[in-house]
């Protein structure tokens, strides 16, 4: 947050102040959740959690410079000069949305059951051709993310990207009404949250709230392959713009190829694009970013540019090299069946004589979490992919359906741990081998990469 005074961030969070008149005009600079990552002049905000209390580290945080600090109605009486509130996520919310409204950029809220951080990379790096961006770091895209993201924005940011994620009902509404966006962005509605939603039908739902912010003289761009968001029309009266490979989309990527690990090229119109990051699915993540582009009168190539030099947020298909000079894609941030799929399919089509399939558990995918790993086991063609090495107990059933479906069961290894797995994999690294690493974050299979890669 760029400097206001304490009179003017006390009348943005709705707060009451307990210390003297002539400490308003103080200067307040930045936003902190975090004293280990406070900066001198912020305002502390404590948070209060199931298994934390943030008003317990108040003095830690005086002590390292905060010029002021919230403070919850609840939690008894202040030690010193407070902004007193009923509630300080509330509060963090509520003065995120204030400077939101104060900033005057226009701001892009980008979901989507899988791909919205690689898709709002690209959407950041084309538009930073022409305007000065701001977009949200890793994946800070909850609840406390989101505010925090919007509180950092320089006060000449002209355009911010923010990723809105969720695991329930409500969340992509309540972010949506923070961040207020004009331009909206639905990437794909997959099994991700299955075990909180119970359904696709319920995650589209889901992911639709991002119209409750959204201008209503705004744009929504959609996965226009997906029947389940005819649902949008319903739900928004503005401009809908579909973007995928279908004859119904207003933003259709054609003549799409493969360039191996050098990424995609695809044709919009007369229009010929490349994404340095490679998949088919990886090719709609560009397609909305050259839609937003085009959208916000960006000219084809400054949006070529953008996209050649774009940079990734990692463990997204991330390539590094390993041991003996074999390829790792590190892919080990998330997944779900339909990612998985995905990333199968760019693993199978890899110009590489041994292809290694290294899969994890995939997590919250509720009551048909085994049929769901056994319909990725059947997806796997022994005849492109050589190795397969799962990780975990429900891994186990890709596996096993995978032996069923014809795979050499010679070539299958079922493991428990990253160690185990990496353990299976070391003698397969060569440099005529590729390793994909892919399971849901709660795997943490990061730690095979780190085992593959140590010289």
């Amino acid at each position: 947050m760029v400097k206001r005074r304490l009179r003017e961030v006390i009348r943005m969070v709705g707060g009451a102040w307990t210390g003297t008149p002539e400490e308003l005009d103080r200067w307040v600079s930045g936003v902190s959740t975090d004293t280990r990552t406070l900066t001198p002049g912020a305002l502390f905000v404590p948070l209060v959690g199931t298994r934390f209390d943030g008003h317990q580290f108040v003095r830690e945080a005086l002590g390292r410079g905060a010029s002021a600090f919230l403070w919850q109605r609840d939690r008894g009486v202040p030690p010193g000069s407070a902004i007193v509130v009923e509630d300080t996520l509330a509060a963090l919310q509520r003065l995120a949305r204030a400077y939101r409204r104060e900033l005057g950029a226009r701001v892009i809220g980008v979901t989507g059951s899988n791909g919205k951080t690689t898709t709002k990379d690209l959407i950041a790096a084309v538009l930073a051709q022409r305007y000065r961006v701001h977009k949200t770091q890793g994946n800070l895209n909850n609840h406390i993310g989101l505010p925090l993201t919007l509180l950092s924005a320089p006060a000449d940011t002209e355009v911010v990207v923010c990723e809105m994620g969720m695991s329930g009902r409500g969340e992509i509404a309540c972010l949506s009404r923070i961040a207020e966006p004009q331009l909206a962005v639905i990437t794909t509605i997959g099994e991700a949250h299955l075990a909180q939603l119970g359904s696709r039908e319920a995650i589209a739902e889901a992911k639709l709230e991002i119209v409750e912010g959204l201008d209503a003289d705004g744009t929504l761009f959609l996965d226009g392959d997906e029947p389940l968001l005819d649902l949008a029309a319903e739900r928004f009266a503005g401009t809908i713009s579909r973007c995928g490979f279908g004859p119904r989309c207003q933003w259709r990527a054609q003549d799409v190829a493969f360039r191996g690990l050098d990424g995609m090229t695809f044709r919009v119109g007369n229009e010929p694009y490349a994404v340095p990051i490679p998949g088919r699915h990886n090719v709609k993540n560009a397609l909305y970013a050259v839609a937003v582009g085009r959208t916000l009168g960006l000219a084809p190539e400054e949006i070529r540019r953008g996209l050649a030099g774009a940079t990734i947020t990692g463990m997204r298909t991330e390539r590094v090299r390993g041991i003996g000079g074999a390829t790792v894609l590190n892919d080990a941030y998330n997944a779900s069946p339909t990612s998985v799929r995905a990333s199968l399919e760019l693993l199978a089509a890899l110009p590489f004589a041994r292809r290694v399939a290294v899969l994890g558990d995939m997590l919250e995918l509720g009551p048909e979490e085994e049929a769901l790993h056994r319909d990725v086991g059947r997806a796997i063609d022994p005849a492109r992919i050589h190795w397969l090495v799962t990780v975990g107990k429900r891994a186990r059933w890709i596996a096993e359906e995978a032996a069923k479906a014809g795979f050499p069961a010679a070539r299958i290894r079922c493991t428990e741990t990253p160690d185990e797995a990496a353990d299976a994999v070391l003698p397969l690294t060569g440099a005529d081998t590729v390793i994909l690493v892919k399971a849901s974050r709660g795997m943490a299979l990061e730690a095979i990469v780190r085992r593959l890669t140590a010289e």
